[in-house]
């Protein structure tokens, strides 16, 4: 018969814990396969125990013996990422036996889990028995797996949610690799959306102002404001998906109209693959701007 439930109370909820550990708290074999049963804890590996509270990504970056890290770590937290086909784990260098056919020389592995994994063989700041990486060392890791723009993205993101401070940006550029220190100029907290941190980069390479969530009279806040003319709105399936969604868009748009505005309207998926595609749209609306 299980003891309380205040025996299975997690103190970390991101904390690993082993059988000597479990021992030590008052659990018996008996009480430990209970708690194991009922989910309050879940076995990843062999001496490695989780909490009720820990997540899949966490589960299974525990099994094969690493931390969350890197794109899967931000996306946990809800920070924008491009893409998590894979769950990155964050390994030692100096570990062995992980808990799969992988080994220094092929960094992909099958996670046993439906998330397949990318190992980063390198060292942590994390608490030895912590599944997950700090955000920083996340962020930094992640201009090597989803590329310059998508991390820029990332760190907005990061910004505009409270999750990492401008204090914490000092840290992050410091522990990334120096040939990315020079984009620090780049980030910008005020940023919504990853959407809206492409289209802000793209429209940057016309050496224009950009005016970003800037609130115009009768029409409301805009994503970005071009030399003080051109619109540009990054929409998603999300918000413009209804007939009622559209309908505001439209009066919007005559709302800009009105007021002198040009407009373009990007999707997020051209975004992201298509860049060129609003690129084209800005300078073919430049050209046709008369010259003051």
């Amino acid at each position: 018969m299980l003891r309380s439930s205040a025996a299975f109370a997690a103190p970390t909820p991101t904390a690993a814990v082993g059988y000597q550990q479990l021992r030590a708290m008052g659990y018996s074999r008996k009480t430990l396969k209970a708690a194991i049963d009922s989910g309050h804890l879940f076995h990843a590996r062999r001496d490695v125990y989780l909490w009720r509270g820990a997540t899949p990504r966490q589960r299974s970056a525990a099994r094969i013996g690493g931390r969350v890290d890197c794109i899967s770590r931000l996306a946990e937290l809800g920070i924008f990422v491009l893409d998590e086909t894979e769950l990155h784990v964050q390994v030692a260098p100096n570990a062995s036996r992980l808990r799969s056919s992988a080994d220094r020389r092929t960094p992909l592995v099958r996670a046993p889990s439906t998330h397949r994994g990318r190992v980063h063989w390198r060292c942590t700041g994390a608490a030895p028995d912590d599944t997950v990486t700090p955000l920083v060392e996340a962020l930094a890791q992640a201009f090597g797996c989803q590329g310059v723009r998508a991390t820029i993205a990332s760190i907005d993101s990061a910004l505009h949610t409270g999750k990492l401070s401008e204090r914490d940006l000092d840290l992050l550029f410091q522990l990334a690799p120096e040939r990315y220190r020079v984009i620090r100029g780049l980030i910008d907290g005020r940023a919504e959306s990853g959407p809206e941190t492409y289209a802000r980069l793209i429209a940057r390479e016309f050496g224009l102002p950009i005016e970003l969530q800037k609130r115009i009279d009768g029409v409301g806040r805009v994503d970005l404001v071009v030399d003080g003319w051109l619109v540009i709105e990054c929409d998603s399936r999300e918000f413009h998906s209804t007939w009622e969604a559209q309908q505001e868009d439209h009066r919007r748009d005559m709302a800009l109209a009105a007021r002198g505005y040009a407009r373009i309207r990007v999707t997020a998926h051209q975004l992201f693959t298509e860049p060129h595609v609003l690129r084209e749209a800005i300078r073919g609306l430049l050209a046709t701007r008369p010259v003051a």
